[in-house]
């Protein structure tokens, strides 16, 4: 794509007159111009309209936030608002709003989540109205004891952004018999912290796939729930090759003091960015993710590090592996023979199934379901593709 071709910038002109020729009295408003072209949609309008009045300093009071589990009938602008724009999207509307000294700006998506915008003369009315639109706009999700509310980053068009929605994760008691017993007693550990108890900040779950590392850091998210919150972030190589989106991540997403949570950022199948030659492969996102567990960036922000890997730790950097930056560090591995048997005792599936080596939690899954081992040995993860 040619620089003609990139879809231009909204650019914003402030043009005033000049302090020594300002009399006494209030300053006039700025005027404002926003260029546009032919590939703005409706909606991009609006929030170009909506930017008018604040960016031309007639409201100079403004307050913003990001709702999620919005409710379906909820308004978002006060009773008395004046609708003065909508726009539909796919999954998305956009409503435009104005009453006596204020400018109200909400984007609704149909995931739960909504925008609102509000600018207004004086900070009190500012305050009022933005409090009157988001006023009992949500309601508590909707989860039980087998789900988990997680959050879910991606570098979106206009910068970082976070959903959230419940997910299935299986208690630990549960699934604690889908690993061998190493595994399953170093990860009774794991389960059983505290934040006042992680000596590390990085978890580090490595091993074949189909072993169940993703299963795991479900439930890990589950026996956690009442003192950190879950965030898997789903692009890791934009969140540390992007300096802004990390200090979002990392920084710029606490909900106060009185509700301070530690969090658990996972990242799965970081290979590229913690094997051995990651230095010069990924540049500096291996020196901001060390940064973010142990160095200057960490200090003082609850957050912990969980990666998963197919990667054997010989083959990781020393730098992720060195003591004391890990809170654990465990190669999940295939069940042994003897544990894949009592794994499918009273399913019917032959012994013989079963090769001397034992299997995965995917080849298990997979007999389970009544998939054989296909003829030459592959194993049924080949064929399937579980993804644990």
């Amino acid at each position: 794509m040619t620089m003609s071709q990139e879809r231009p910038q909204e650019v914003l002109h402030l043009v005033g007159p000049r302090d020594d020729l300002i009399g006494p009295g209030p300053r006039p408003a700025l005027p404002v111009v926003f260029n546009l072209d032919e590939t703005a949609s409706p909606a991009d309008v609006l929030d170009v309209l909506a930017l008018r009045p604040f960016a031309s300093g007639e409201q100079p009071w403004s307050r913003t936030t990001r709702l999620e589990h919005v409710r379906a009938d909820a308004p978002l602008r006060p009773e008395n608002a004046r609708i003065v724009r909508v726009a539909h999207e796919k999954g998305k509307k956009s409503v435009l709003a104005e009453g006596d000294g204020w400018t109200l700006l909400s984007n609704r998506w149909t995931n739960g989540v909504a925008y609102v915008a509000v600018s207004a003369v004086t900070e009190e009315l500012a305050e009022d109205v933005f409090g009157e639109a988001v006023k009992d706009a949500t309601e508590p999700p909707k989860t039980d004891e087998t789900s988990v509310e997680m959050g879910f980053w991606h570098m979106g068009g206009r910068g970082p952004v976070r959903s959230e929605r419940a997910i299935t994760a299986d208690s630990w008691a549960d699934i604690r018999r889908n690993y061998t017993a190493p595994v399953a007693a170093a990860l009774d550990e794991v389960m059983n912290l505290t934040g006042e108890e992680a000596s590390g900040r990085l978890l580090l779950l490595h091993g074949p796939p189909g072993t169940g590392k993703t299963t795991a850091l479900r439930a890990l998210a589950r026996a956690w729930n009442g003192w950190c919150r879950a965030d898997c972030v789903l692009d890791p190589e934009a969140l540390f090759g992007t300096p802004s989106y990390l200090m979002e991540v990392a920084v710029g997403d606490d909900h106060g003091d009185e509700d301070r949570r530690w969090r658990l950022l996972i990242l799965e199948d970081c290979d590229e960015l913690i094997r051995g030659e990651a230095k010069q492969s990924a540049g500096q996102g291996l020196s901001r993710l060390l940064n973010l567990t142990d160095g200057m960036l960490g200090q003082g922000r609850d957050v912990l590090v969980a990666i998963t890997t197919n990667e054997d730790l010989a083959s990781l950097h020393p730098a992720i592996v060195r003591p004391g930056r890990c809170l654990a560090q465990i190669e999940v591995g295939r069940l042994t023979r003897p544990e894949a048997l009592a794994w499918l005792d009273g399913t019917g599936v032959p012994p013989e199934e079963v090769g001397p080596d034992g299997a995965t939690l995917a080849e298990l899954v997979a007999l389970r379901k009544g998939e054989r081992r296909p003829d030459g040995g592959a194993s049924p993860s080949s064929a399937t593709g579980f993804y644990l």
